[in-house]
């Protein structure tokens, strides 16, 4: 079950919410209105005790492919 990023266009709150299936209607748990957008979220894994940006992910500034070590 994928955990996804929403913002509300309403009260401009984000949230973080369990979708169990695509035709789950999503409300703000702060105004609870329904006019929500999904973000988009970076994300890594770590495998082996090395971080790894997943595709798509930035990171950030120190991080290369192969190293992590500054931020993570």
């Amino acid at each position: 079950m994928p955990i996804y990023e929403y913002r509300c266009r309403a009260c401009d709150k984000e949230f973080e919410i369990i979708v169990f299936g695509s035709d789950d209607e999503v409300t703000c748990p702060e105004c609870k209105g329904g006019d929500v957008e999904r973000l988009m979220s970076a994300c890594g894994f770590k495998s082996g005790g090395n971080f790894t940006p997943s595709k798509g992910s930035s990171g950030c500034a120190s991080c290369s492919s192969t190293n992590c070590s500054g931020c993570h």
